[in-house]
């Protein structure tokens, strides 16, 4: 499964990845996130790995993240891989005019074994999530521009 995201921050380009490259900030926009625990390589650089822990209504849900691209301003991709899911994310930063940045995702999933059969009906629930984590941050952000 394979799809697109994008919102507008009302905030320069350099601000919008200041806020989103500081892991201490995702408690402050990523619903249900419990812990971020840096597991090998250099935080915030391609390779580093780390381990996430997010609240579900089916307990707690473990993934790992593991940083394939980190090419700030311009973009940061990641991958999400936790039990019957992997997930491809390439996020883009475009200061589209002076104080608005666009960001922008691509978002590729695999699944395997009943993942896999609940997805080909869960698409739109998956990018509505996605769109609703973005929203949560763009409000984070806009809220916190002169931090």
């Amino acid at each position: 499964m394979k799809y697109s995201t994008e919102v507008i921050i009302e905030l320069p380009r350099h601000k919008v990845v200041e806020l989103f490259n500081n892991t201490e900030n995702m408690y402050k926009w990523q619903e249900g996130l419990l812990r971020f625990d840096h597991l090998e390589g250099t935080p915030g650089h391609e390779g580093a790995r780390s381990a996430l822990v997010f609240e579900s209504r089916k307990g707690d849900l473990k993934m790992t993240e593991t940083i394939t691209r980190c090419n700030l301003p311009d973009e940061f991709h990641v991958l999400y891989e936790a039990k019957g899911v992997y997930n491809e994310i390439y996020n883009h930063f475009i200061e589209t005019e002076p104080g608005k940045t666009t960001w922008r995702t691509v978002n590729v999933f695999r699944f395997r074994g009943l993942m896999a059969l609940m997805a080909l009906f869960m698409k739109s629930a998956f990018k509505s999530q996605t769109l609703l984590t973005m929203e949560c941050f763009k409000i984070f952000a806009e809220n916190n521009k002169h931090q």
